[in-house]
């Protein structure tokens, strides 16, 4: 009895307790029918299943033998599967920007996006936010990680403002449901490019390039350490707000 027990998963106890309660002759038949195909399958199927075979004999409502095999401790046994996140983003904000790169005053419209940093070490990523009145970066991180806190520490460099439109892509650090509720608490309304195109984000898209060609491809920084990475984009930045950033708008 112990190898049959431990062949069909249950426990001495419950068998016992089965045959004290059925074991007189007037148990149940569907009771009985349900344990036998639970037991037949070794507790693979859950009641839809069981119902399903049941119903190549009889009629019976699923409810029925759903109540049935919670009483009699009949469920299925096998672990159910996780189901993996599809990708879908938590949140896409409408194209508000639509390409109107001109701004009236500063912090009206900004633009944020990632790039990589080209080097030798370990990937390290730059996290921006640009101001579209002047061209200026008004906040900025660097990380060797690409993830929502890391989106989250350039945003929280910014003031609350009211108003003001940030535009990014679709990336699923944006539409992720923590970064929108960040971007709502500073009173700020987003924006998003539409997928796959680029050039509805072409402001932020052409300071990353410029950055990286006046800086890594022009001084050939393509093997250094990442605390030399850091500076340089720091120290780029300050010079691209203060000397080389134009103050006419990138159009389309």
């Amino acid at each position: 009895m112990a190898q049959a027990c431990a062949w069909a998963g249950l426990s001495r106890a419950t068998y016992y307790r089965w045959k004290d309660k059925y074991g007189s002759g007037d148990a149940d038949p569907v009771v009985e029918k349900i344990r036998e195909l639970c037991l037949q399958h070794k507790f693979r199927y859950g009641y839809r299943k069981i119902t399903a075979l049941l119903r190549k004999e009889q009629a019976i409502n699923h409810k029925r033998v759903q109540r049935i095999m919670q009483r009699e401790e009949l469920q299925c046994r096998v672990k159910v599967k996780k189901r993996k996140p599809t990708g879908q983003p938590a949140y896409i904000a409408e194209h508000l920007l639509k390409r109107q790169f001109e701004a009236d005053q500063p912090m009206q419209k900004l633009v944020t996006d990632i790039t990589y940093l080209p080097f030798g070490g370990r990937m390290l990523y730059l996290s921006s936010i640009l101001d579209l009145f002047n061209g200026e970066v008004v906040a900025y991180s660097i990380a060797d990680k690409q993830d929502t806190a890391f989106v989250l520490d350039t945003l929280r460099q910014l003031p609350n403002l009211p108003g003001t439109i940030l535009h990014s892509d679709q990336g699923s650090v944006y539409t992720s449901q923590a970064y929108q509720e960040a971007v709502k608490e500073k009173g700020i309304t987003m924006s998003m490019s539409r997928k796959g195109t680029p050039a509805d984000n072409a402001p932020i898209e052409s300071f990353h390039s410029t950055l990286k060609s006046e800086t890594f491809y022009l001084e050939g920084l393509t093997s250094t350490t990442t605390a030399i990475v850091e500076q340089v984009v720091r120290d780029y930045i300050t010079y691209y707000n203060s000397i080389r950033k134009t103050k006419q708008p990138v159009t389309d």
